[in-house]
This record gives structure tokens, sequence and C-alpha cells, in this order.
């Protein structure tokens, strides 16, 4: 959903694309990520223009279900990686009318859960939904019956767009999108359809545009417009402060999830012809390693915290942009003086 970024982001829009020509030099394994040993792919179906959401199937090989996130209608779109083609339309049926569905996830039942969990009017909606259906067996285009849920936080009207199922306990939960409070909200154990099912603030989360499980259940990725990062997920709740992903700069960066074998993570971007970008899940630093505070702090201190994936490379991007800008308006006025 074409939201405002956030405001620091904001402020240096309009250099981006005067510094777009930059990405091509800066170096860093974030804007390598697409390697000979991953599989990157283009999604090349001309109706899926707004991509908000990624989910690996695990019965259909190199499958990706997928959606657009408002004003389509009822569908979901299965992707072959091999092709970049839609071998799937799913037709839902059973279900009011979508008003902004902006994530989908696989749960451990084999069915997929489809949140309707934007809020073009930045969480006034006192209620969203959850849609569920099971994974088809066969690809083609086909019309299933969907199961609906009623969704409301505890804590008031939200604005969400990751929605992630825990691979082994299957408990739904929803990361809000919010700058200054976004957080983590946790369903109840079972969804029930006919009665309203509430989810309650669990942890804080960053600026969050979607989320994944790895298979295993044992880490949560989040991840933002500029930003990725991956939690510990221990007892119900992410430890720590996560550890950063070296997700692509992508735009409009609407979606991730995992590969089925837990090896890559795939991340994707609104826009007709969209890339799904591969990057290889790098080992977790060692507990001692993550907790060492940095050279000259006081023992016991927590250790400096580092620019975040593509969002150090996108910021030195942005001021790059920022000098161009600036330069050519000097120039402008000593050619007018």
């Amino acid at each position: 959903m074409r939201l405002p970024l956030p405001s620091a982001a904001a402020s240096a829009a309009v250099a981006v694309t005067a510094a777009a020509a930059a990405l091509a030099v800066l170096p860093g394994p974030a804007l390598a990520a697409e390697t000979p040993t991953v599989s990157s792919f283009t999604i090349s179906d001309p109706r899926i223009k707004e991509s908000s959401g990624l989910a690996a199937s695990r019965i259909h090989p190199g499958v990706y279900w997928t959606h657009n996130d408002s004003d389509d209608g009822p569908y979901i779109y299965a992707v072959d990686s091999a092709t970049g083609r839609t071998v799937a339309r799913v037709t839902l049926t059973g279900i009011g009318k979508p008003r902004d569905v902006e994530a989908i996830s696989l749960g451990p039942d084999g069915q997929l859960y489809v949140g309707d969990i934007g809020d073009n009017r930045n969480g006034t909606w006192d209620h969203v939904w959850i849609y569920r259906f099971p994974e088809p067996k066969q690809l083609g285009d086909v019309t299933v019956e969907a199961a609906q849920f009623t969704v409301k936080y505890a804590d008031g009207a939200r604005n969400a767009e990751a929605l992630m199922v825990h691979p082994v306990t299957g408990r739904v939960y929803i990361a809000s999108k919010d700058e200054n409070k976004g957080g983590l909200y946790e369903g109840p154990a079972e969804l029930t359809k006919g009665s309203t099912n509430v989810f309650r603030r669990v942890a804080a989360v960053p600026w969050v545009t979607d989320g994944a499980f790895s298979p295993d259940g044992t880490r949560l990725t989040l991840r933002g417009y500029f930003t990725a990062r991956s939690y510990p997920w221990k007892d119900g709740l992410p430890v720590g402060e996560g550890e950063r992903v070296d997700a692509p700069w992508q735009g409009q960066a609407e979606s991730v999830t995992y590969t089925p074998d837990g090896s890559t993570l795939m991340f994707g971007a609104e826009g007709e012809g969209s890339r799904v970008i591969a990057v290889p899940v790098a080992s977790a630093p060692s507990a001692s390693t993550s907790a060492s505070p940095q050279p000259g702090a006081p023992s016991g201190a927590a250790p400096a915290v580092e620019p975040t994936g593509s969002f150090g490379k996108g910021a030195l991007v942005l001021a790059g942009g920022l000098v161009l800008v600036l330069g050519a308006k000097r120039l402008l006025r000593r050619r007018g003086a």
C-alpha cells in the first residue's frame, strides 16, 4: 500500500532519482544479493501490479503465492519461480469484499492465511479480516470457499501489513505499521468464526511491511522499506534487538518469505514486472558475539547500533542525491549571475 515513508526518509525523497545511479557502485552484500546459488525471479503476470505478500508453497516446489494489495478482488496467485509465470489463480468465495489485502502466510495445517489487515484510513477501521483456505493440491484456476475471521486489536484500531503464522503452533501474529509505536500482536490459540478474534500486543517492532517465520519456527524475520532484521523466537516472543539482514534495495519493498528449506529469504516488491530477490540466510552470530560491547564501552553496555543492511547504503544514496541536487542549484545560480 502506498503510504508515506517514515519521516526521516521522506525528507530526503527528492534525492532518490538523482542518486539511483549510485546504487550500482555501492559495495556490500545487500546489493549483490542475487548469486548463482539462489533463485531470484521476475513476476511476469501483468495482473499482479501490487504484489504485497509472499508465501512459499510446501506441496508445489518452486511456487510462491502472492496477491495484490487493493482494488483487485478476492484473488490469490501462484507464481512459478522457474519461469515467473502465473500457474494458478484462486478466486475466494464465502467472504465479503476485500478492502486492503496486505499479507499471506502458510500454516502448519496446510492452509493459506490471507491478511485483509491494511487500513487506508490510517488505523480507524474498528475491525479487519483474515481469510483461510486449504492450499490447492492441483495448480490451475479454481474457485474455493474460504473461512472469514473478524479481527480486532485489544488496544484499538491499527494499520498493518504483516501477518505471520507460526509453523509449529499455528498461532497467527500481526505486526502493525507505525514508525513511532509499531507492535507485534498475538492472536488467540485458534481463530474462531462467528465471534471477534482479539489480538493482543506482545512486543514492540520497528516499521514493518511484512514478516515471516523460519520453517522450523525458531526465527522471525521482519522487513520494512529500508531495513530487515531477524529475531530469535523463544516462548512466543522475539528475543533482543535481532540481527541485521542484508535485504536488497527495492523501493516499495512489501514482502518476505523463507524458502521451504529455510536456507533462503525471498524479498518482493510492488510494481508491474516486480523482481523477487533471493538472499541466502546467514548464520546468526553467537550470543557472546552479539552481546559484546564496542571497544571503549563500559562493561555491560549495549553494543553500538550499526546501520542496518540496505538502510545504511540507502542513507548514503539519499545523502549523495542531496549533494547532487544542491550542487546543481548552485551551478544554475552562478550561470544566472
